[in-house]
């Protein structure tokens, strides 16, 4: 027999509330909930949704929105160019826009079959750390590769070889739920083919990573170390839960600071993400990052032509860079949808109840000295604490980068992941890509999440079902 929608509303959340006393308990939406990124928050729902600018820029500040945002999409050519506004391209390079890997500002995705190129999936490389590379770990993150570098670049300019190509292939892995309903997960096995400059180092560690979402950077950057810190631990919780900061390498002030952006919180600011990215996924030079991504084992890929100005100025200029980190830190995010919805409610008391929370932290208020005034003292829902937790064995991939160790993750942002389809045409998820869905990526969470995919592992499917309607509501 089928359930009324008022009767499986009230089922599900008579099964939220009776097995946990103490997890909140959700009987309407809170006041602002649907405005995910307060007064910067956009509503739209469509392919764009993920590109718009925060809904309180003012016009005269759109201009250069719009500016950062030719920049971000338009390719760059190779060296030398009469388009000397965009010229530099390579030697080594991955891509030749940003947008080519976060597709409509969204959500990468790992390479299929029949793709010459990895595109919109990186390979991070490290050799293990020793005392000899202190120095370079402490300035670095990691040992790079001695011939390959710290990331594998699957393309070049003509006359350049290429590092390499990337595969990847799946094994299925089974999980059941209480119920006896069975998931199939796929776990990936990395394969380098073609390597253009010889073998690597036999211990080279590897790290697939996918593109995530350009919205509400600005608003993260904004969150003060003091109020990620709080969330810090130096004990477990009931649950085994202990968030950490990673401690991270700040080029610009020469010192280590607080990481918060990347799938490892490896970077400290949007400036740094943007021109490390230049950097390593195109080639291009900048005044922080003066050099291309050559080691010295790749001659060709030193002695080829580059797109620096006549008095040596880098292949972004200055106004380029500030025009990018202009656009990255305004990319709004959008508003949440049926937010009172019986379902969602249902959802998202299993949410607290399974402890989720625990990492992805609800709740933030950007501090008042915003680098830009519209994101200052802004309530936000990012649902995530910026911190590092250990994930566990089937998430490891070995690699460690600064403080953070081969089974740590800085927790991801949840904000418009219930648009990943609607934006990016797809609904892979993780740092790899690999689960198809958001039910497969909460299940392949382990470590200190163990004992919150157990829980939802005891769900039924009405359950389920709640879930991921308020994951999809975010």
């Amino acid at each position: 027999m089928s359930r009324s929608p008022l009767r499986l509303s009230a089922l599900l959340m008579a099964l939220s509330l009776s097995a946990c006393d103490d997890a909140p308990r959700f009987t309407k939406a809170e006041p602002g909930e649907a405005r995910s990124g307060g007064g910067t928050t956009v509503r739209k729902t469509d392919q764009n949704a993920f590109s718009l600018p925060s809904a309180n820029l003012a016009p005269t500040r759109r201009l250069d929105f719009s500016v950062g945002n030719s920049f971000f999409r338009s390719p760059w050519v190779i060296a030398p160019s009469t388009t000397t506004a965009r010229d530099g391209l390579g030697p080594l390079f991955n891509t030749n826009a940003c947008q080519n890997c976060h597709i409509k500002d969204g959500r990468g995705h790992p390479p299929v079959a029949s793709a010459p190129n990895a595109v919109s999936m990186l390979v991070r490389l490290s050799i293990p750390d020793t005392p000899h590379y202190a120095k370079v770990i402490e300035h670095m993150g990691i040992v790079p590769e001695p011939v390959y570098g710290g990331q594998l670049q699957d393309m070049a300019v003509p006359g350049v070889a290429p590092e390499g190509k990337v595969r990847v292939d799946y094994t299925p892995v089974n999980i059941s739920f209480k119920d006896g309903t069975v998931v199939e997960l796929r776990k990936p096995t990395l394969q380098i083919t073609q390597l253009g400059y010889g073998p690597m180092h036999p211990d080279t560690r590897f790290s697939a990573r996918v593109a995530p979402p350009m919205i509400g950077l600005g608003l993260l950057e904004a969150i003060s170390d003091a109020d990620i810190l709080k969330n810090a631990a130096t004990k477990p919780d009931k649950n085994g839960v202990v968030g950490r900061p990673n401690r991270v390498w700040d080029d610009a002030r020469q010192k280590t600071v607080l990481g918060r952006f990347g799938w490892k919180a490896g970077q400290p600011n949007l400036n740094q993400q943007n021109v490390h990215a230049f950097s390593g996924d195109m080639g291009l030079t900048t005044r922080l990052r003066p050099f291309d991504d050559c080691t010295d084992a790749q001659v060709a890929c030193k002695q080829a032509p580059n797109g620096n100005g006549p008095d040596g100025e880098p292949e972004v200029s200055d106004n380029i860079l500030r025009l990018v980190l202009f656009y990255t830190r305004n990319l709004a995010v959008p508003a949440r949808r049926d937010v009172n919805g019986e379902q969602v409610l249902a959802g998202k008391n299993l949410f607290f109840q399974a402890g989720c929370q625990s990492c992805h932290t609800p709740t933030f208020t950007t501090a008042q000295n915003a680098a830009e005034p519209e994101l200052a003292n802004q309530v936000i829902r990012p649902y995530s604490d910026l911190l590092l937790h250990d994930m566990g064995e089937g998430l490891a991939d070995h690699r460690t980068e600064f403080q953070a160790s081969g089974r740590d993750w800085r927790t991801p942002p949840l904000w418009g992941i219930g648009l990943t389809q609607a934006v990016s045409g797809h609904t892979q998820f993780l740092h790899d890509g690999r689960a198809r869905n958001l039910m497969e990526a909460v299940l392949w969470h382990g470590g200190e999440a163990q004992a919150a995919q157990q829980h939802v592992l005891s769900f039924n499917a009405e359950q389920r079902a709640a879930l991921l309607a308020f994951l999809n509501s975010l």
